[in-house]
């Protein structure tokens, strides 16, 4: 949290001078490999055949090529709390951090493991040892090289516990050496030795070789490789000024397809294209700009001016009369939209009040009614999407096949509740204290805040609601500065495991702050198995552990709604929350 303060910190001296411009187990894996050619040929396809089938309503004065080139302006959210891709866990930080920055490798449109800074990969026959081939000629977008000790200093950077990277455990758990890199932890999560990054399992045999060793095979090492934390940054750039240079444009070297070139907190991010990106030529657009932005209608009106052709936060009194336009979206997500109490308050501290204020929600009214049908009533933490074992649904097999809450049965579920709140001492909430619950002010949360006072005073308890600014409510949260918080989480790969890690008790996103011996014990036999479908085995059983404990309040299963003009060609959005336009194109 201290890192995180200072990154703040810095971004605000920045406004100030008013110049800022500019998991894991897993079947052994089988060897795999992909071609530069193939890679870059794939991408390149990948985008161009996506274009949007949206018509759109959008005025036709939107602003497409201008005398600086071809832009497209879009509408993601407000600042994000950091795009340095080791402290980034949200994901606004996340989709920025995409355009900018190129992982060994990517995930295209049909959601698969392409090559990217990577052009060919391996994985010896016991799953252990992953060796990645770089492209020639990469660089940065300062036009210096690019070699594979950028990525051994960037994933040591990762997993120094001094960087505070909340991904840390997630992405490097599985690597051989990591205990030592982070500094051998005890039970209690102290560290009884010097922590050494150095020890980490990567290496860079040359300039164009990357070795990874694990611990323990897991299946799914390509999608980490993909994903956003391990994207590589300059030594010499982090290391020179290490909490502003994420905040400073002229300081932001990347190696993606974009670059930042300015930054106006408040207003908007340009990212401007990075000609020194290996796949360059793929690239049309020459700038995209992100109208940063917490006000629904505010988006509303760019996107009805045609000053952004694309817009994710839709005002929800809209939503009736937008499900009928073409250039509306409902994309599925694989994510769970859940509630966080602080587990380490004393009024939570029993399981039984936990439970109780889960079952006293009625799902079903929030989906259908407060959120209008674009999210789904939510049964268990492990949501719709996620994949076991064998390819079937996870949550399938969960539970016996039977949501762990029935949505169908609130009336049911309520009077569990009251009979929960009685036996743990508080019988119509005599006793209970107030409780103050934590939101940003977008989509429908404050409309959610507003239900749970209600929901909760048929406990007796009365609930005061704290609406927070969006770059200071992540980073609250996750430091445990609040009673009960919206919480929310989109997977970053498809394996339950990234979600259910959430809950282990040192897991830098565990913001509900759960600490569960038995659970971290059944995550732990998870993470060193080999046979997947003994691996699923004990995912399940820690599942069982969590939602019979309510280690959190799970509500809804995520979809993005979102309003796109029919003149954005060769974008697609992805089933992690990523709007990828680093391939459009925009059509006059």
């Amino acid at each position: 949290m201290k890192k995180r303060s200072k990154v703040l910190a810095a971004l605000l001296s920045f406004v100030t001078a008013a110049s800022l411009l500019s998991a894991c187990g897993g079947s052994t894996a089988t060897t795999s490999t992909a071609t530069a050619s193939t890679a870059a040929s794939t991408a390149t396809a990948s985008a161009a055949s996506t274009a949007s089938k949206a018509t759109g309503s959008t005025a036709s004065t939107a602003a497409t090529t201008t005398s600086s080139g071809k832009t497209l302006t879009v509408e993601l959210g407000p600042d994000p709390e950091t795009v340095d891709p080791a402290l980034n866990s949200s994901v606004d930080g996340g989709n920025y951090i995409t355009f900018c920055f190129d992982n060994l490798l990517s995930i295209d449109k049909d959601n698969k493991v392409i090559g990217a800074c990577a052009e060919k990969w391996e994985t010896s026959t016991d799953g252990l040892t992953w060796t990645f081939h770089l492209r020639d000629g990469l660089k940065w977008s300062d036009g210096s090289d690019l070699t594979a000790n950028d990525f051994v200093y960037s994933w040591q950077r990762v997993a120094n516990p001094d960087t505070a990277a909340p991904y840390g455990e997630t992405v490097l758990g599985m690597l051989a050496g990591y205990k030592d890199a982070i500094g051998n932890p005890d039970a209690d999560g102290n560290t009884t030795t010097t922590p050494d990054p150095t020890k980490l399992g990567v290496k860079a045999t040359d300039d164009k070789t990357l070795v990874v060793t694990l611990s323990a095979p897991c299946a799914y090492f390509d999608k980490l490789a993909a994903f956003a934390t391990l994207m590589p940054v300059k030594q010499d750039v982090v290391d020179k000024d290490p909490d502003g240079w994420s905040v400073n444009p002229k300081e932001y070297i990347t190696n993606g397809a974009f670059t930042i070139s300015e930054w106006v907190p408040g207003s908007y991010i340009l990212f401007k294209k990075n000609p020194n990106y290996w796949n360059a030529s793929a690239i049309k657009l020459d700038t995209i700009k992100c109208l940063l932005m917490e006000d629904q209608n505010a988006a509303y009106s760019a996107y009805q001016s045609g000053e952004a052709l694309m817009i994710k936060d839709v005002p929800t009194n809209e939503i009736d009369t937008l499900k009928t336009q073409s250039d509306f979206h409902i994309d599925p997500d694989l994510g769970t939209y859940y509630i966080s109490l602080n587990d380490q308050k004393d009024m939570f501290k029993d399981p039984k009040v936990r439970q109780a204020l889960s079952l006293a929600l009625d799902r079903k009214y929030i989906s259908e009614t407060i959120t209008k049908g674009t999210y789904t009533a939510a049964g268990n933490f492990v949501g719709t999407g996620v994949s076991d074992w064998d390819g079937s649904a996870f949550m399938d097999n969960a539970n016996g096949g039977k949501p762990y809450i029935d949505t169908d049965d609130f009336q049911g579920n309520l009077a569990k509740a009251k009979q929960l709140m009685s036996d743990a001492g508080y019988p119509d909430g005599q006793g209970f204290p107030t409780i103050t619950y934590s939101t940003n002010d977008a989509g429908y949360h404050k409309a959610i805040a507003e239900y749970l006072q209600q929901a909760w005073k048929e406990l007796g308890i009365t609930v005061n609601v704290d609406v927070v600014e969006w770059k200071s409510f992540t980073p609250q949260r996750r430091a445990g500065d609040y009673e009960v918080a919206r919480n929310g989480w989109l997977l970053d790969y498809n394996d339950a495991s990234n979600i259910l890690d959430l809950m282990y008790s040192t897991n830098g996103n565990n913001d509900s702050k759960y600490n569960s011996t038995d659970y971290d014990a059944l995550m732990d036999k998870a993470r060193s198995e080999a046979d997947a479908k003994t691996r699923s085995g004990y995912l399940h059983q820690a599942e069982d552990e969590m939602m019979t404990n309510a280690a959190c309040i799970p509500l809804l299963y995520y979809n993005d709604f979102y309003l796109q003009s029919a003149k954005v060609t060769g974008s697609w959005h992805s089933p992690y929350g990523f709007w990828m336009f680093q391939y459009a194109d925009v059509t006059e």
